[in-house]
Formats: C-alpha cells, sequence, structure tokens
C-alpha cells in the first residue's frame, strides 16, 4: 500500500466526506476519490458506501481502519520522534489553561506528545483570571490556550482550534431562571459580575460587556478574581455571569442556573505565546493541540472546531 493511500483511506473513514478530506490532504477531490478506488482496487472489493447524501464505511472499511491506525499512528510517531531529534527539541515546556475545557484538552495533547515527543516535557498550570497575561510575558509560560480575542502587540499565536457556545449563570431565584433560553438584550435586566485587575479594555468587554447590541446599559456587579467566588455570588442574587458553556459542566452546584444564549457569538479558543517565540517544541505542541481540538469537538455538540 502506498502511503497517501493510507493518509486518504484514513482520513475519509473520519470525515465521511470527500470534500473536507480533499481539504485536509490539499487535494482536489478527483484526486481523493481516484486514491480510494485505486486502494479498492488493491484491496478488491468496496471499502466505503457512497451516495448523494452520505459517505459510510462498509464493515471491510471499518475492519482495515481498526487494522491500520495502530500502525499508522505508530509510523507517524517514528517520523515526529525523529524530525524532533533533528530539530533539538529536548526541553521542558511550560503550559497555560484558562479554564476547565482548555485544561482537558492540554491534558490530552500532553498524553499525546509523550508518546510523539517523549523528550519534550511538559508542565501544566491554570491562567489566572485576573490576570490573562503576566504569567505569560515574564517567562512562566511558553504558550497558553485560552479564550480569544487577543490584542496584545507583544505576543501572537494561531486561529482559533475550536469555538464553544456561551451561557448565562444566574441565580435559580432570579426570574430569568424559569426561561428556556435569553437573549443579549436580557444582559439589561440583571447586572454581569466584573473581574478584578488591570485587564485590557477589550479583553474586559468580551467577558462583561458594558452595553446590549441595542445600546441598553448592562449593570455591575461585585468584581471576581477566580469562578468559585463568581458562582459563590450568583447562588447568592449578587449578579449574573456570562461564560462559556462547559462551566454548566464542570461547575453544577445548587442556586445556580445555566440558559443558553439565542444570538450571543460562540466563544474562541486558541494557543497564544510570546511574539518570535514559536519554538520546536511549541510548533509540536500546536500540532498535537490541533488534532485533540478536533476530537474533542466530535464529541460535544456545544464545540465545533473551525475548518
Amino acid at each position: 500500500m502506498e502511503h497517501d493511500e493510507v493518509e486518504c483511506f484514513l482520513l475519509l473513514a473520519e470525515e465521511l466526506h470527500f470534500g473536507r478530506t480533499a481539504d485536509r490532504m490539499r487535494l482536489s477531490r478527483a484526486r481523493v476519490s481516484q486514491l480510494v478506488q485505486r486502494l479498492e482496487r488493491r484491496v478488491g472489493a468496496p471499502l466505503f458506501i457512497r451516495t448523494s447524501r452520505r459517505v459510510a464505511p462498509t464493515s471491510l472499511g471499518r475492519q482495515l481502519r481498526a487494522d491500520l491506525e495502530p500502525a499508522h499512528r505508530a509510523m507517524q510517531a517514528a517520523l515526529a520522534r525523529a524530525a524532533a531529534t533533528a530539530r533539538g527539541i529536548d526541553a521542558v515546556l511550560h503550559v497555560g489553561f484558562s479554564n476547565p475545557l482548555t485544561g482537558e484538552i492540554v491534558m490530552k495533547v500532553t498524553e499525546s506528545l509523550r508518546i510523539s515527543h517523549p523528550q519534550l516535557a511538559v508542565e501544566i498550570c491554570e491562567v489566572p483570571l485576573s490576570d490573562p497575561y503576566g504569567q505569560l510575558r515574564n517567562g512562566e509560560f511558553d504558550v497558553q490556550f485560552q479564550e480569544f480575542p487577543v490584542r496584545e502587540e507583544d505576543l501572537g499565536g494561531g486561529p482559533p482550534l475550536i469555538t464553544e457556545e456561551r451561557v448565562l449563570a444566574v441565580a435559580s431565584t432570579h426570574p430569568l431562571a424559569a426561561r428556556d433560553s435569553v437573549s443579549m438584550e436580557d444582559l439589561a435586566d440583571v447586572p454581569l459580575l466584573t473581574i478584578e485587575g488591570e485587564l485590557p479594555d477589550y479583553w474586559l468587554e468580551h467577558h462583561v460587556p458594558a452595553r446590549t447590541p441595542a445600546g441598553r446599559p448592562i449593570g455591575r456587579g461585585p468584581a471576581v478574581t477566580n469562578m468559585q467566588e463568581a458562582l459563590m455570588l450568583v447562588a447568592g442574587g449578587r449578579g449574573a455571569l456570562l461564560t462559556p458553556a462547559h462551566t454548566a459542566t464542570y461547575h453544577t452546584r445548587p442556586g445556580v442556573a445555566y440558559l443558553p444564549f439565542v444570538d450571543a457569538e460562540p466563544v474562541g479558543y486558541g494557543l497564544v505565546w510570546r511574539t518570535g517565540d514559536d519554538t520546536g517544541a511549541v510548533e509540536a505542541f500546536a500540532g498535537a493541540a490541533r488534532r485533540v481540538a478536533r476530537e474533542v469537538a466530535q464529541g460535544d455538540p456545544r464545540i465545533t472546531a473551525p475548518a
């Protein structure tokens, strides 16, 4: 079997879509179809069922995928280790994460790198809510996985790896808690908890907007420094919290209701590092993070991985 046949087969078995497979391989759809047909002729039977609406593996295709994936991962890991050795990746990478979702992804990336880059040690730590860039700037972190936007001249990074819906956390006794959903205009009816610290205006506006889309003022509640403090105040009726949807999973607690928005823009997450410090270790982490982010997005309907 040729390497491009194996790569094409495994990607199509994952995506179940010729167009997305072609995009990931940087090939035309016609070339992807040719590779699949060539492999099917080599095997001697169809590997996929193709209709105008769907692509699905045959039983033989599922069996071949199960047999090929471990060997393919081993080959990729071997090549990655050789490339890492050639680039001199032999270091400790300090990685920050901004919330439980990014922390979960960072942990999975770390596990992946133990196989593909065993000489690269990864140490992780949470980024303080009240100081989102301080530890990255002073060198305590080499890279961070956090919410976008980031508009700092001395910091760079890649595109969003995932996006997530947002929810409003309110006291279960608040009138809004009786509703199935809320809109951004409803923020005028409840004060939002703000965040302690010297924060960029654009960052604070993203987390605690001052006005609704129609221009109505949004009240301000107490300032907080961490999520547990914020949810305690929400449960006590001191204010509401605009937060990513995963908060409802990781921070379920009595007295707090989480309401989905009908019109809020999703939250984007990506990697950020100091401009000019995109080392081989950071690049290795970024590559693994892209793969893990896609896997996480496939398992949660509230999360998407941008094309």
